[in-house]
């Protein structure tokens, strides 16, 4: 019993990380840029921007009258609330841990902007020609590769250790 607790507490710093290099970034990100002005080109295809997303991925509902900010904090924190018990109930799996953690603390991270802002800061920009994917922040990133690695965790063979 005392491993799996130490293990669950691997991964909760893991979201911790997550969640803080999250609001380092986006602290950075309002203190140097100004909103839907600055940009600043890294490549031919990056640039750090700062733009406001009061939606959900991709900018999905952002257009709405403002329901979106409790529904999408509602929703966070109870899908944190699933995460945090499946995390201490399989503890020993390893990627689908990982992958828990990292969408756990994207999760965190973009709660904390739709409570202290009202919005989520977005800041990367990826682009090819005038052809732009919507801002993401780290936040994003993380719960981006944490849903490919459950993907990929679903679709894999469980090891012997994993099953317990």
């Amino acid at each position: 019993m005392p491993e799996r607790k130490h293990n669950t507490l691997i991964w909760l710093w893991l979201a911790a990380l997550v969640l803080l290099l999250d609001q380092l970034t986006k602290l950075a990100v309002i203190d140097q840029l100004t909103p839907y002005v600055d940009v600043i080109a890294l490549t031919s295809f990056f640039n750090l921007v700062h733009v406001h997303n009061t939606g959900a991925a991709f900018s999905l509902f952002a257009d709405q009258p403002g329901w979106q900010r409790g529904f999408f904090i509602t929703v966070a924190v109870v899908a944190s609330g699933i995460i945090l018990f499946l995390l201490k109930k399989t503890a020993g799996r390893r990627v689908f841990s990982i992958a828990l953690a990292l969408i756990l603390g994207g999760a965190i991270g973009n709660v904390i902007d739709r409570i202290l802002y009202g919005h989520v800061i977005d800041f990367l920009d990826v682009y090819v020609g005038n052809w732009h994917w919507p801002a993401f922040n780290v936040a994003d990133a993380a719960i981006t590769v944490g849903a490919g690695m459950l993907i990929f965790d679903g679709m894999r063979k469980p090891q012997i250790d994993e099953i317990a």
